[in-house]
């Protein structure tokens, strides 16, 4: 079965966990968390880059060693060094850190100190109150892990997938669809043409000439791991990633009903349904029909219009509003990645980043940005390489000669500072002042309780050198849960500073949510949208980031970094 970069990717990052758990070299479990993430992002398949010779070491990050072994990850499917360390350490620890808040640290000491190895003996140890007891622990956290077991049991361990993980899997498929004389259109719906921060099932969508073979080819594809069901209309099939896809396939006049049908969402159909209801008209997957008449039904802007309704982006159709804004002409124009004019968090070798300010800017300028903030971070992200007041200041020369030898595009130099316990900030004024922009963020004391983290983060925002409040709920999807803040103060406070706050575009962060993004922008408060970039290569998440702001109803005046670098400026003043 062909080796996807999710598969690379979540062997080095097993790899990583074990050796963490094991106590092994902190820079060499670093090496591989740091290689899975930036395997995960790229956008080519780097089975391809094998297959053409390519030379891995030249990636990012990617030295011989680490190339050579997604070589033979690539070649066998697997990693003997992976094999010999699950040998080593008691297999269900893995599932362990599967739950919010379980990095390898806890589970390491859970294990250490009261040999709980399972789900069953967690959740047991949680509810006799052995955990509590723990240095690090505390009842609060005890809860959440009981919380989180149930939560984990009561879905089966069903697991949706990052959007990024999607799209890994689903453009070498529609490839290979398209590619088959006869088909014509192919297209996927569902969640995932939503662009919704995770999937679970894929449904594409097939036009094709009668006797075109899409179903034999299907089922025949190289990554299917079992045919569930095959069918001249629908066939389903796992894939060797553990995703579900059905591919259905409708005739001509038929398939724009169809794309408004499995798009959905559930909720977005039914309102449509009731509408049609209201007008003597049934709406389904074939069509818009009055009796036996089919009314509309081969375009999703015919199905609309006859509702009395202008064509909804997928991105809107969650029952949000969005119908009733389309009937009284509001509808906004959504942001697009092509409105992006800069990108305001980004990292550099000067920390925990993997290219030169120089490259940076470079792959920046490639894109058609005019400017890029280089905002590494602060010395208390030990774990990053953080800067001090003197590192920072010299940072600050480095990008200051980056920007007289580069033209065509205006490094600004930046800080990605913590914010400490107590509110204040992690490097003085006196240098935070001098700073093009200011990106404050939480990455400690994640289980302050609601009231003391959100004056903490208010805190902050008192300072007024700070300009923006990077990923504030701090979540990883599918890992680490939300901190716990009163999110609507947050949001009044930003907005008196005459402050910003992030949309951050990590596909594993995309942090805010799009219901929080929308809550910041119908409150007039202007977003960022930033990919956090720790490559050259990171660069190219900004298309989650906008594809969240759609969702949250964004437009590109709701976004700072859709102005040139000299509005940006001035917008960033605090007066």
């Amino acid at each position: 079965m062909p080796v996807q970069n999710k598969d690379i990717a979540e062997i080095f990052s097993r790899i990583a966990d074990l050796l963490d758990i094991k106590n092994e070299n902190p820079f060499r479990i670093r090496a591989y968390r740091q290689a899975a993430q930036m395997i995960s992002g790229l956008s080519r398949n780097v089975r391809d880059m094998v297959d053409e010779g390519k030379d891995l070491s030249s990636l990012s990050g990617i030295g011989k060693d680490l190339a050579g072994k997604i070589e033979t990850i690539v070649r066998s499917g697997n990693l003997p060094q992976l094999k010999k360390l699950e040998k080593e350490v008691p297999g269900e620890l893995i599932d362990l850190m599967q739950l919010p808040e379980m990095g390898p640290k806890r589970v390491k000491k859970l294990y250490h100190e009261l040999g709980i190895d399972s789900l069953g003996a967690l959740k047991k140890a949680a509810l006799n109150h052995k955990i509590r007891e723990l240095e690090g622990f505390g009842e609060k956290t005890e809860d959440k892990i009981v919380q989180s077991v149930e939560r984990w049991q009561s879905a089966g361990g069903e697991k949706r997938f990052l959007l990024i993980e999607a799209e890994q899997v689903v453009e070498p498929l529609i490839k290979m669809l398209r590619e088959i004389e006869g088909v014509r259109e192919v297209e996927v719906a569902g969640s995932y043409r939503r662009r919704k921060e995770t999937v679970g099932d894929l449904d594409i969508l097939v036009t094709r000439r009668k006797g075109t073979p899409v179903m034999e080819r299907f089922a025949e594809y190289e990554d299917v791991k079992e045919v569930v069901a095959k069918g001249e209309a629908k066939t389903s099939v796992r894939l060797r990633s553990g995703f579900q896809v059905d591919l259905r396939v409708f005739e001509k006049s038929s398939y724009g009903a169809a794309m408004v049908y499995f798009t959905g969402s559930k909720d977005h159909n039914v309102s449509l349904r009731k509408m049609a209801k209201k007008e003597n008209l049934k709406i389904n997957e074939y069509g818009v029909f009055r009796g036996d008449k089919s009314m509309a039904g081969e375009t999703e802007a015919s199905v609309y219009e006859i509702l009395g309704l202008q064509w909804i982006p997928p991105e809107l159709r969650e029952n949000r509003g969005e119908i009733e804004a389309t009937q009284k002409g509001e509808l906004p124009e959504l942001i697009t990645l092509e409105d992006m004019q800069g990108d305001l968090q980004c990292h550099s070798k000067a920390s925990d980043g993997k290219d030169t300010i120089e490259d940076m800017a470079k792959a920046a300028k490639e894109k058609g940005y005019n400017y890029l903030a280089i905002t590494d971070h602060s010395k208390r992200v030990s774990v990053a390489n953080g800067l001090d007041a003197d590192r920072l200041r010299r940072h600050m020369e480095d990008i200051d000669q980056v920007n007289e030898q580069l033209g065509g595009i205006h490094v600004l130099k930046g800080v990605e500072v913590d914010i400490l316990k107590n509110g204040k900030l992690d490097l003085p004024d006196d240098v935070l002042e001098k700073l093009d922009v200011v990106v404050a963020s939480t990455h400690y004391y994640r289980d302050l309780p609601r009231k003391e983290q959100t004056e903490r983060i208010i805190r902050a925002l008192d300072n007024p050198h700070v300009h923006i409040l990077a990923h504030p709920f701090g979540r990883i999807i599918n890992k680490r849960d939300p901190i716990d803040m009163d999110f609507e103060k947050i949001l009044e406070a930003v907005k008196e500073r005459n402050c910003f706050i992030e949309i951050n575009a990590q596909p594993d962060r995309l942090d805010l949510s799009d219901v929080h993004a929308k809550m910041a922008g119908e409150m007039g408060i202007k977003l960022t949208i930033s990919t956090d970039a720790h490559s050259m290569n990171g660069l190219n998440h900004m298309k989650w980031g906008v594809a969240q702001a759609r969702r949250a109803w964004l437009t590109a005046e709701d976004v700072l970094n859709t102005r040139s670098w000299r509005n940006v400026k001035k917008l960033l003043k605090r007066d």
